[in-house]
C-alpha cells in the first residue's frame, strides 16, 4: 500500500523529545515516516533526535537528523541548506518548537518576553523564509505551524507571552496561506490543549504543581470534557491530515486538538 506522503520531504522542527513518550515532534516524524515520509528532523538536542531516528529506520523509514537552534538565522539557513542536499526538495514544513514561562507584563522580566517571542515566533518567520521560496519554485507545499488553544483563549494561568505568541502563529498562518494561495502552497495551523507530552514532567509540574506530577495531570484530566488527555500522537494525526492531499482544499485554517476543552468552561 502506498503511504499518504510517500517520498515526500518533510522538515521537521523540534522533532526530539524532552522525555519519554510521545511528543508531538517525535510522534509526527515517526507517523509522517509510516506514511512513507522521507524525514529530516531537527532538533537542539542531538540525543534527542538521534532516538526519533531510531524509531524510524528501525522500522524501515528514512530519516536524516541535525542539530539547529532554530532561533539563530544561520542554524535555520544551513539545516535548510542540508535538507536541500540530501534529499533535492522540501515538500512539507512542520514548526513545531516551542514552550511556555509563567509571567504576565508587570512581573515577566523583558528577557524572558523576548526569549519567548524568538522560541515560539520568531524561529517560525526563519523557517518559512528560507523554505517559502523552495516550495514556491517546486509549485507545491505544505506548512503546518503548531499553535495552542492557548491563542484563543485564556488557560487559567498567567502565560501572557506564551499566549501572545500562540494568537500570533494564528494569524501569521493564515497571511502565508492568502499570500501563496495562487503558489500551490498551503499553511494552516494546529493548536493543542492540554496534552500529555514528555513537556507535563520534564516542566509544567515544576510551574504549577511543586513537581507534583500525578496532581497536574488529574488537575488537568478535571478540566477536559472528555476527561482524559491526549498526547502527541493525537496532534501528528492532524498534521498528517493537513499534510496529505485529503485537505488539498483546505489552507488558511485551524485544527482545535483539545478533547472539547476550547467550547466549555472559560478555563
Amino acid at each position: 500500500m502506498i503511504g499518504r506522503l510517500q517520498d515526500r520531504v518533510a522538515i521537521i522542527t523540534g522533532a526530539g523529545s524532552v522525555g519519554p513518550g510521545w511528543g508531538n515532534g517525535k510522534a509526527t516524524a515517526v507517523r509522517f515516516a509510516e506514511e512513507g515520509s522521507k524525514i529530516f528532523a531537527t532538533d537542539i538536542n542531538p540525543e534527542a533526535a538521534a532516538e526519533t531516528k531510531k524509531l524510524i529506520t528501525d522500522a524501515g523509514g528514512t530519516c536524516v537528523t541535525h542539530t539547529a537552534d532554530i532561533t539563530k538565522t544561520e542554524d535555520v539557513k544551513a539545516l535548510v541548506g542540508a535538507c536541500m542536499d540530501e534529499f533535492g526538495r522540501i515538500d512539507i514544513l512542520h514548526n513545531n518548537v516551542g514552550g511556555s514561562m509563567p509571567g504576565g507584563p508587570a512581573d515577566m522580566p523583558e528577557d524572558v518576553w523576548q526569549g519567548q517571542i524568538d522560541h515560539n515566533l520568531t524561529h517560525i518567520y526563519l523557517m518559512c523564509r528560507y523554505v517559502l521560496p523552495i516550495m514556491e519554485e517546486q509549485g507545491k507545499g505544505v506548512i503546518i505551524n503548531m499553535s495552542s488553544t492557548s491563542g484563543i483563549r485564556y488557560s487559567g494561568h498567567p502565560h501572557t507571552a506564551y499566549a501572545a505568541t500562540k494568537a500570533a502563529i494564528i494569524q501569521f498562518s493564515r497571511s502565508v496561506a492568502i499570500q501563496y494561495a495562487k503558489k500551490g502552497i498551503r499553511c494552516n495551523s494546529i493548536l493543542p490543549g492540554l496534552m500529555h507530552t514528555p513537556m507535563v514532567e520534564a516542566r509544567l509540574a515544576g510551574h504549577r504543581a511543586g513537581g507534583d506530577v500525578d496532581k497536574i495531570v488529574a488537575d488537568r484530566n478535571a478540566a477536559i470534557p472528555m476527561g482524559w488527555a491526549g498526547d502527541g500522537r493525537d496532534t501528528a494525526n492532524a498534521a498528517l491530515f493537513l499534510a496529505s492531499d485529503e485537505a488539498r482544499f483546505i489552507t488558511a485554517t485551524e485544527i482545535i486538538v483539545d478533547g472539547g476543552r476550547s467550547a466549555a468552561s472559560p478555563y
